[in-house]
């Protein structure tokens, strides 16, 4: 049914300022996405999710939004985004855009009426301003840190601090003023006139805070580490409130003002007893799975999510939503070839090289674990670039770095820029075809190996792996039957049935293990004997 197309949906995520560019200023926008949306309905994507397109300094990403209502210039108009949307709708693919309501840019109008006015205004009240402990207020008014690094408190002329939980110049907005709320009302109601098919929230389960005074400390923890913070923190003061759930029923309503009704997928670093909560009945639709993002290729931890994440959701009369990677963590390729206890910020740290990572290892995982993932019931995303099988661009050097993690560590955290440099379409070009100018951020010498035009034709690609995964997975990723099987299923491998006649085998281990007779339907990699190999996955349809 139209009103439920997400639950099986594979939806491709596009970081439109690394996509591709057409206007010759070495930045992605949105006539790129439109010119490349043949080779998105090739690929054979469901529906495509655009972080942050709209008026920004930049400063994060375009998550620092100076106007929710309009498209950054450098990005392109909202002419141009009603043209990217119709191509898309016209070749059937459904368009998601990012929404970020935990907080506004220090440019945004609001927030500028809000520094000019006096404590206690009316304008100060949509933003989370207070005074400072001390004898004259010199210290911030809790402990809680920003999850770029330093302290999440920013003192102003006056003397009184506000809460920023990213950057300094991102302050957090208080939800529990309702011209916020109805502000965002308003927004979700302008983008679904627009034609878009839905959201993803960003930092979803921080919108509440509890700011009864006097405001309370996070006890032992870095402040803002979400699925890790809980143990300590059980009744945390900013991170998966109850009340936020409030809200989301009220986005619910207004979701189904449309036909079909809107989706709205959560950004919620939480655990998934607390993940389910958010897509109850009467509130979003999918929320991301990033316990499952994080395994680095053990058996038994994918075995235990993955049984979990799906009873979970059915408890509620859902789907789970598995995602591998995304533009804040490092690429599969790079992460699955190096050793399970590697720390990958610190790996970042060395310019990737302590330990040096085994690409040939990791693209063969990535390969399998790609195919593991589109076999699970529900919906799954995608991020641009890993369907090339790109690697993360870890040396980057210091003078081109603009993720603000990088100077809000003290240089010690290099940040998210090396999987969100620029894709590789054309083998050769000043960059290899994203642009006819120097890309933001630079491309390896290499790129042009894992583009588009080298690997369209190649049927032992990853492009090809994935464009016939999609294929052959719309046979069988409408039904939501799974059942493990306990014949294979023991030690590193995964065993499990879909839509009862297909069979998925997963092998982590580092030894072949033997085939069922029947029919492969496909593999990661081409299968010689009557065997799996290590690090492989296979569909088959035994006899």
């Amino acid at each position: 049914m139209p009103e439920t197309w997400w639950r099986s949906a594979v939806t491709y995520q596009i970081y439109p300022r690394s996509f591709a560019d057409t206007n010759a200023d070495g930045i992605g926008d949105l006539p790129g996405i439109t010119s490349k949306m043949d080779y998105l309905a090739w690929l054979g994507v469901d529906a495509i999710w655009l972080t942050p397109c709209y008026r920004s300094r930049w400063l994060d990403g375009g998550y620092d939004i100076t106007d929710h209502r309009d498209i950054d210039p450098a990005l392109g108009t909202l002419r141009d985004f009603d043209r990217m949307l119709a191509a898309a709708h016209e070749r059937g693919i459904r368009v998601l855009i990012d929404i970020v309501p935990n907080h506004t840019s220090d440019r945004h109008e609001w927030f500028q009426r809000a520094l000019a006015a006096e404590p206690g205004s009316p304008a100060r009240d949509r933003y989370i301003f207070r005074d400072g402990k001390g004898p004259a207020g010199e210290n911030p008014p809790s402990n809680w840190e920003s999850r770029f690094g330093g302290r999440a408190w920013h003192r102003v002329a006056d003397g009184q601090w506000y809460l920023h939980l990213f950057t300094p110049e991102q302050p957090d907005l208080n939800w529990e003023n309702p011209e916020v709320r109805a502000e965002f009302l308003d927004i979700l109601r302008f983008w679904g006139r627009r034609g878009v098919d839905g959201f993803r929230i960003d930092v979803a389960a921080a919108l509440i805070k509890d700011l009864r005074e006097p405001l309370r400390d996070v006890v032992g923890g870095e402040g803002s580490s979400g699925l890790d913070d809980f143990a300590a923190n059980p009744d945390h003061p900013f991170l998966d409130r109850p009340e936020v759930h409030d809200v989301y029923r009220e986005w619910n309503r207004v979701f189904h003002e449309f036909d079909p009704p809107l989706i709205g997928v959560a950004e919620a670093w939480v655990r998934g007893d607390r993940r389910v909560r958010y897509i109850r009945p009467g509130e979003l639709q999918q929320a991301f799975n990033f316990e499952f993002l994080r395994v680095r290729w053990n058996a038994a931890e994918y075995r235990r999510i993955v049984a979990e994440s799906i009873a979970g959701a059915r408890s509620v009369g859902t789907v789970a939503t598995w995602v591998l990677a995304n533009h804040d963590v490092v690429r599969q390729v790079s992460a699955l070839g190096l050793p399970d206890d590697v720390d990958l910020r610190v790996w970042l740290a060395t310019n990737g090289t302590e330990p040096s990572t085994d690409l040939e290892l990791g693209t063969r995982r990535a390969r399998a674990a790609i195919l593991f993932a589109l076999a699970l019931p529900g919906s799954a995303y995608l991020y641009q670039g890993e369907e090339l099988g790109l690697p993360e661009v870890a040396d980057l050097p210091a003078g081109v770095l603009q993720d603000p993690k990088w100077v809000r560590s003290q240089h010690k955290e290099k940040g998210r820029d090396g999987c969100r440099v620029p894709l590789p379409w054309t083998r050769t070009g000043v960059a290899f075809g994203f642009s006819s100018a120097a890309p933001w951020l630079p491309q390896p010498a290499d790129w042009g190996e894992y583009a588009v035009e080298v690997q369209r034709d190649d049927p032992d690609s990853m492009l090809e792996l994935y464009r016939t995964a999609l294929r052959v997975r719309r046979e069988f990723g409408g039904d939501e039957t799974f059942r493990w099987d306990d014949q294979y299923n023991i030690g590193d491998v995964l065993a499990f049935r879909r839509a009862d006649s297909i069979l998925v085998l997963v092998n982590t281990g580092a030894t072949a293990i033997p085939l069922p007779d029947g029919e492969v339907l496909l593999s990661s990699v081409p299968l010689e004997t009557s065997t799996l190999p290590a690090n492989t996955t296979a569909w088959l349809r035994p006899r």
